[in-house]
């Protein structure tokens, strides 16, 4: 496939892009609507194209792949004229590419390692686009400083790692100046993207905290670019992220991925009950993905940690035996147990605690003394992040305490490495010890136990003896707080805080049997074998695939400035109920039925006084007044607060519970429509939902005739909706074998009898339309959550079952712009009034009163 690309920014902004090569031409979509409209202004040419739009494969597209550092190392020329470039093995991002399909072509943006002048900027991006298809962001010294020295490593590292800012000496204060420079930088990158996007055909992978605002930047030109996201480091709770004074932007920022991935579920689940508590947004888990509803919009979340290259890995072991680093290193430590740690130079690496973890190890175990060495390689540091001087300082002088307690002449315990050690020589290292240590107090994944496992398997095909044959045994000590953790189950796990815990735990790793041993390697390696890199990036970009497939089948618009900006995406047939539409079909019917939902619909949700106002009750009674309208209230709220509430309205049908009790218009006596009368197993479900009411402050239990509701609407949103979750597996568990069902609901959890709904109330109330010969062509059907999505199932297919007559007009509305089964909507209460206005007025003109017959039931 030819590249794209689009470098005339006007076209972009526009909307108007060029035709390239000969390929069939899709039919271009507007991008963003500038301007305030209704969904009704798009018209239905556009609707159906959308619809008949499919999505293209994953092979033979594009994927660009963009991150802070571009994947390339830079020399300048012994000459100083001009730069060297090649590309740098240990990036992750060069291996990712791995996992695409052979025709997928691979482009990268970032920003260079070094400074390059501003006189050679355009040769170096016109060079290293040809040569390694890479679009180079130059950041200029003031603003990198600012943005990556600063936003970066002083503010959302710390935070990411459980640090918060507790005094001016403690991490640093939250800087304006900082952020500005952090969006600034990642508008740059967006520009950067842009010039080389195809948005209808290419994929966009973000990399890491350095561009968690770029979403927002894409997003607001192509509301139907496919983009995911993907942190490396950790994400912290949310009681630890609702301390940074930009934590919604930042949020709405990552939603307008399409797909944000983690390396592990403790880190998805923080950013879940983020966005559950900042931005009441609820998550679902559907055939094991979870997905978020954001305005329409599926966002997915993915849990995949990272994995390594197998052929790097062994290409180094390779060089490693070339260099003779493997039988200097055998030289060196003969007769010693080694214990290896490799770190970056970091606070939250938890270098001095490993230190002291060691010292314990050998006054608790004597015997290990003069026998055992702890290795450990410091690589500098990444940037200028906090307190390094400090670590440092501390961490020498523990090395220099403990040699000079345990060591002697031929013998120091700590064998310290602050210098940058190549990938060849960490294999070295890697073979000659028993054991790595890993106690980061907090870090995001650290393939450093991924590493050493695959160094000890050896090299496949190497003749047995060698040094690239590998022992095939490891053992592995790790900090349960790193993201490999969970995925490395025959580790030793620890708590790096507690060092002495450690320690032992040291002493069990060297210590163990040697088949032992060997069959936790053999459980690492083959998870690694077959979880490696290229499988990572597969599953992802399948992933993505998959949560964007249906872009195209979508009516999609933008809306909001700034970081307040998101794309709403609605099914092409749902729209806004027009009120002159409704009133016409409204006046061309003569025999009509009206249902309506109460709490969300009538009443706004966060009305204190439930009863209905006299506006109500006057807009109730006149459509009740028309002899060809059937009206009835269809709620879940028990019959005698619907008899008091609604007593001035003698023609209303009412329906009280869902359903279970129904009276109909003209009649005071109630009718049962349950399957079951016996309540006995209320006495199983109370006693349940008391336990629940007492453990979570802020809910209560409502008991109707004939069900029973858990409400959490005033409880710590996070909680109540986890404790809504328990008490809905505990009531199915309890009430397994009662005819009952329990459901979920918004902010509720219910249980009531079997065979109860409001969608078997519409079929009742149409089917005994049917019987007096007077069947519906006229249906207004109008409910705001899950209980009413019932109804609107049902009137769906009333027409195919025939129910209703085929020439029926049916109006399902439902209430906010949501996911439905009903095809219009009503943005708030208020709109719903304002409709039924209309259509009472419409009711009280002679026009409508033509033909008129008695069809009340």
């Amino acid at each position: 496939m030819m590249s794209r690309s689009y470098t005339n920014l006007l076209d972009l902004a526009s909307g108007n892009f060029p035709v390239m090569g000969k390929e069939k031409e899709r039919k271009r979509f507007p991008r963003v609507m500038t301007v305030p409209g209704s969904i009704l202004e798009l018209d239905d040419d556009q609707a159906n194209s959308v619809t008949s739009e499919n999505p293209s494969s994953v092979a033979g597209e594009r994927m660009i792949i963009v991150a802070n550092l571009l994947p390339l190392k830079a020399k300048r020329r012994p000459d100083n004229k001009g730069w060297n470039f090649s590309w740098n093995e240990d990036s992750l991002l060069l291996r990712v590419k791995d996992g695409f399909p052979d025709d997928m072509e691979v482009l990268y943006v970032g920003s260079l390692p070094v400074d390059v002048d501003p006189i050679e900027q355009d040769d170096v991006a016109n060079y290293i686009l040809e040569k390694f298809k890479c679009v180079p962001a130059f950041l200029p010294p003031n603003l990198l400083g600012n943005y990556y020295d600063g936003f970066c490593k002083k503010q959302l590292w710390p935070l990411f790692h459980y640090m918060l800012p507790y005094s001016a000496n403690h991490g640093s204060r939250f800087d304006r100046s900082m952020w500005e420079a952090y969006v600034s930088v990642n508008r740059l990158f967006s520009q950067k993207v842009v010039e080389v996007l195809n948005p209808e055909d290419d994929f966009v992978w973000i990399h890491d905290y350095h561009l968690m605002v770029l979403p927002t930047f894409l997003r607001r030109r192509f509301v139907r670019l496919r983009m995911g996201f993907f942190l490396h480091s950790p994400f912290p709770s949310s009681e630890i992220y609702r301390t940074l004074p930009v934590r919604e932007e930042i949020l709405k920022a990552l939603l307008n991925s399409d797909l944000i991935g983690f390396h592990t579920f403790d880190y998805a689940r923080h950013f879940l009950s983020c966005c559950s508590r900042m931005l009441g947004l609820e998550y679902q888990s559907k055939r094991g993905y979870i997905g978020l509803d954001y305005y329409g919009r599926t966002v997915g979340i993915k849990i995949m940690p990272v994995g390594i290259h197998m052929g790097h890995i062994e290409s180094a072991m390779k060089l490693a035996d070339k260099e003779q680093k493997f039988e200097e290193l055998k030289q060196q430590f003969e007769g010693k147990t080694v214990l290896l740690g490799v770190d970056d130079m970091d606070i939250f690496k938890g270098i001095n605690l490993k230190l002291l973890a060691m010292e314990h190890m050998l006054k608790q175990h004597p015997n290990w003394q003069g026998r055992v060495v702890l290795v450990q390689i410091c690589n500098p540091a990444r940037g200028k992040g906090i307190h390094l001087e400090e670590i440092k300082a501390e961490i020498e002088e523990s090395c220099q305490r403990i040699n000079n307690e345990f060591g002697k002449p031929g013998y120091e315990p700590i064998v310290f490495i602050h210098r940058p050690v190549s990938l060849s020589e960490r294999m070295a290292y890697f073979s000659i010890a028993e054991c790595v240590v890993v106690t980061a107090v907090r870090d995001g994944m650290n393939l450093t136990p991924y590493e050493y496992t695959v160094c000890r398997q050896g090299v496949s095909g190497a003749e047995p003896g060698s040094n690239l044959s590998g022992p095939k045994k490891s053992m592995l000590v790790v900090s349960e707080f790193i993201g490999c953790s969970p995925s490395l189950s025959g580790a030793i796990r620890v708590n790096p805080w507690n060092f002495e815990t450690t320690a032992e735990a040291m002493n069990e790793a060297i210590s163990m049997a040697e088949p032992e041993k060997e069959l936790r390697h053999e459980k690492h390696y083959r998870y690694l074998r077959t979880h490696d890199v290229a499988f990572w990036s597969r599953s992802f970009l399948q992933d993505m695939d998959r949560t964007c497939a249906d872009h195209f089948s979508k009516r999609c618009w933008g809306i909001g400035l700034g970081f307040g900006f998101r794309v709403v995406a609605l099914d092409p047939n749902f729209r806004k109920l027009s009120i002159d539409d409704i009133v016409a079909a409204y006046c061309r019917a003569k025999s009509r039925a009206i249902l309506l939902d109460y709490d969300g619909t009538l009443m706004p949700p966060t009305s204190i006084i439930k009863t209905p106002s006299s506006q109500i009750i006057s807009i109730l009674n006149r459509l009740c007044g028309d002899p060809n309208n059937i009206v009835f209230m269809v709620s879940g709220r028990g019959r005698e607060s619907l008899s008091s509430w609604f007593s001035p309205c003698k023609k209303l049908g009412l329906a009280a519970e869902h359903g279970y009790f129904l009276r109909w218009p003209q009649h005071e006596d109630w009718e049962t429509y349950g399957q079951s009368s016996e309540f006995e197993w209320m006495q199983l479900a109370e006693p349940v939902m008391k336990s629940y009411t007492e453990a979570t402050d802020g809910s209560e239990i409502e008991r109707k005739e004939s069900s029973l509701v858990w409400h959490y609407q005033d409880a710590d949103l996070g909680f109540g909706f986890s404790q809504a979750k328990e008490i809905l597996d505990h009531l199915e568990s309890v009430l397994a074998n009662e005819p009952v069902a329990v459901k979920s609901g918004q902010f509720i959890v219910e249980v009531k009898p079997q065979g109860v709904s409001k969608g078997i109330v519409a079929e009742k109330i149409f089917s005994s339309m049917a019987e007096k010969g007077k069947q519906a062509d006229f249906v207004l059907c109008i409910g705001d959550d899950r209980s009413d999505e019932d109804m609107f199932e049902i009137i769906g297919s009333a027409v195919s079952r025939r129910t209703l007559p085929y020439n029926t007009e049916v109006f399902a509305c439902t209430v906010g712009q949501k996911p439905s089964k009903a095809k219009y909507y009503l943005d708030d209460t208020s709109e719903v009034v304002s409709m039924l206005e209309s259509v009472a007025e419409a009711s009280d003109s002679p026009v409508s009163s033509d033909n008129e017959s008695d069809i009340s039931v």
